[in-house]
């Protein structure tokens, strides 16, 4: 009769090292879980664009431009979605209203992307080892696709800041474009690191049965 005994496996089909696919996905999470805290902190602060200056008589000036509002030192004007949007920065240019408003749609989706992707993280840190296996592509594609559409977003914006004649000296990029930057590059990080660990990675496993041919 064939006797078998258990020993560790480090060259068999089961991986025993001290990094393992579910410690990447679990690292990758929390960064992922960041990110997309930084994605809801840009979208509810409205600091997009800024602008710095002062009024004729010496006053300091600060107007800032979120995604869905506008302030200032000194007010704060309706949302970009009411009728008094035409008496607004925006308003003798459509197109720049439609790009801005695109920005407001990307990031929005982006969240809703960022809670699917949370769902499947922990979809395949509790499923086991097989559902690691199996849907690792899956989680890399939402992944990713969360971060295409920040970076879209994020590209749109810079575009707007660029290009307007409205924003001329002064004004500049803020911290809610910022967080936008940061959120997509580290889910992109995410991204990869999920991708080189199903990659490169052995399968996980502990022990398996070696038979013993003696």
């Amino acid at each position: 009769m064939a006797d078998f005994s258990l020993v560790p496996s480090g060259h068999g089909s089961n991986y025993t090292g001290m990094l393992t696919r579910s410690i990447v996905f679990s690292v990758a999470l929390f960064v992922f879980l960041a990110a997309s805290g930084m994605t809801i902190a840009s979208i509810i602060v409205p600091n997009w664009i800024a602008f710095d200056g002062s009024t004729s008589h010496g006053d300091p000036v600060h107007y800032t431009y979120g995604l869905h509002r506008r302030c200032s030192s000194t007010n704060i004007p309706p949302s970009f979605d009411s009728r008094s949007t035409s008496s607004n920065v925006m308003a003798d240019s459509l197109q720049c209203v439609h790009m801005w408003r695109s920005v407001g749609f990307l990031m929005s989706f982006a969240v809703v992307l960022e809670g699917m992707t949370i769902a499947a993280f922990a979809i395949l840190l509790v499923g086991g080892k097989q559902k690691r296996e199996q849907g690792w592509g899956v989680l890399t594609i939402l992944v990713a696709l969360a971060a295409f559409v920040q970076a879209i977003g994020m590209a749109l914006m810079a575009y707007l800041y660029e290009n307007d004649e409205r924003f001329f000296s002064g004004w500049f990029l803020d911290k809610s474009w910022t967080m936008c930057t940061i959120s997509w590059s580290f889910q992109a990080v995410c991204a990869i690191a999920i991708t080189l660990a199903a990659v490169v990675l052995p399968s996980e496993g502990g022990y398996e049965l070696i038979p013993d041919h003696a």
